[in-house]
């Protein structure tokens, strides 16, 4: 039987959020095998850093929009737009055939979109999550939210790899718009968490992002999403390369490992506070991207995915966390835009930059740099400056737990 502050934390509106976010990034993990698709058409690891990252950049070309967006319309209404954005955009590479060339600036510009819908989706769902869950278990309730992210991340690339083999990338794609269309379906009978006329809803996204916190949140958040451009673009061909038969053991394992972080380390976070986790969380993460350096069988695949998951399990809602801790309900949709966007912009520019650099040193120096990055945000973590800063916020937040109403 589950005490009070469990049901305080998992109500059914938890619940159903996080059943349609899992059905929704689920879409979006069936797309981290989109690289074969666009190698299957003739394309390069450029080509696949340009694609995939193209989703990434309007996202974070977006996010200004998208974030006053979800503070001024609401989480729900936001939610429900973009999951039929991403149904509909999963339709349309249906229409794709033959040479990459051939219809090159097309896909770039469906790409393009569905970057938008999945952020919008996204922020939203997180924002929710944050308006609901009790303040005094926010990275909890931030990282069980996101365990439906990662077991979607994990499955998505499961079903589309037996997808892809068995009936090809036509049927591929009806099953990414089906299970976005499930995420909309879902999140139907949910109450709107938020009302526009709060305090700081009329603050602008800019006015926001030029605070110290939230610059330093961008800027670790910009990092980590380099990392994960590496994971989520070029794991795929990397072990394609080296003749691994089942390339999805490494989501597996990267999932599983974030997922099991999740349910031991939310209310460690919680107790201890997430700025003594996320400088251990960065080293573990990166030190997974360098392991795949070694990559020629699937033990090192399944060492690399457990590793860099779990890094990710702390990381993700630890970093969530810290940007919205004292922060008002009417400026989390651009808190959480400022987060994400961050991660989408380390993961533009990682999907760019790493596919030139494994174009230029392969596959193991591309890695490598993957790895750096993280380590170069853990040196940045430890400045100084910055931990008297987060001190000095770890103090008034313990002084002052209602602040974040």
């Amino acid at each position: 039987m589950k005490s009070k502050c469990d049901q305080d934390l998992y109500t059914p509106s938890f619940v159903l959020m996080a059943a349609a976010n899992f059905f929704t990034v689920s879409s979006l993990g069936c797309f981290f095998l989109f690289p074969i698709f666009v190698m299957s058409h003739g394309g390069s690891n450029a080509d696949i850093g340009i694609v995939m990252g193209a989703a990434a950049l309007s996202s974070v070309l977006c996010r200004p929009w998208i974030s006053e967006m979800i503070d001024r319309v609401g989480r729900k209404r936001s939610y429900g737009i973009g999951c039929i954005m991403t149904s509909l955009l999963s339709l349309s590479y249906l229409m794709f055939r033959g040479e990459l060339a051939g219809f090159y600036l097309a896909l770039l510009l469906v790409r393009l979109l569905h970057g938008v819908g999945l952020a919008i989706c996204f922020i939203s769902g997180f924002t929710y999550i944050a308006d609901i869950v009790p303040k005094e278990r926010l990275n909890e309730g931030i990282g069980m939210f996101g365990v439906t992210a990662l077991v979607g991340m994990a499955i998505g690339p499961v079903i589309a790899e037996i997808i892809i083999g068995e009936f090809g990338f036509q049927f591929f794609f009806l099953v990414a718009a089906g299970m976005a269309f499930i995420g909309f379906f879902l999140h139907l009978p949910l109450g709107e968490s938020y009302d526009g006329r709060v305090s700081g809803s009329e603050m602008s996204f800019f006015s926001v992002l030029i605070r110290r916190k939230m610059l330093f949140v961008a800027v670790l958040a910009l990092l980590f999403g380099f990392g994960l451009a590496a994971s989520s673009n070029f794991v795929s061909p990397f072990a394609k390369e080296q003749h691994i038969a089942f390339i999805s053991l490494y989501f597996i394992a990267y999932s599983s490992a974030a997922v099991i972080t999740r349910f031991f380390g939310g209310r460690l976070a919680d107790r201890v506070g997430e700025d003594r986790i996320i400088p251990y969380a960065l080293i573990i993460t990166g030190a997974g991207f360098l392991v795949l350096i070694a990559l020629g069988g699937d033990t090192i695949l399944i060492v690399s995915g457990l590793m860099s998951g779990c890094g990710h399990g702390f990381l993700f809602p630890s970093l969530n966390a810290l940007a919205l801790r004292e922060e008002q309900r009417g400026i989390r949709g651009k808190i959480n835009g400022i987060f994400t966007g961050g991660i989408d912009a380390g993961a533009f520019s990682g999907s760019i930059i790493l596919g030139y650099i494994g174009e230029w040193g392969g596959f193991q120096t591309l890695f490598f740099i993957a790895g750096v990055a993280l380590f170069a945000g853990f040196m940045i973590y430890r400045l100084k400056p910055i931990r008297r800063s987060l001190e000095r916020m770890r103090n008034r937040s313990t002084n002052n737990p209602s602040r974040l109403t």
